[in-house]
């Protein structure tokens, strides 16, 4: 290393490589107090009393989507089983004074 420009290289490079490492550092101990200030905090019994309330709202909306779905079944269930007439419907006669 008797050049001073490869020194110069080299003290810069750790330089930086020191100056990422605490900034990594910095950011995960910052990380790690906001998880236990947010671990710590409690719910308020306002917000947990809304939740369950939506939550029961969610269930009871799934359950009529359940109910809907099954109707639709069903039916469908009982058009395909109707047999297929091949006549046509009879067709409407039309006034003598409409266009054709």
């Amino acid at each position: 290393m008797d050049d001073p420009a490869k020194v110069v290289i080299a003290l810069s490079f750790l330089a930086s490589a020191a100056y990422s490492i605490n900034a990594i550092a910095r950011a995960a101990v910052a990380h790690r107090k906001e998880d236990a200030r947010i671990a710590n905090e409690s719910v308020p019994p306002l917000m947990e009393a809304r939740l369950a309330r939506i939550e029961q709202a969610v269930d009871a909306i799934a359950l009529e989507v359940e109910r809907i779905s099954e109707g639709q079944r069903f039916t469908t269930r009982l058009l395909s089983e109707l047999p297929h007439s091949s006549a046509k419907p009879p067709a409407r006669q039309l006034s003598a004074n409409t266009p054709t």
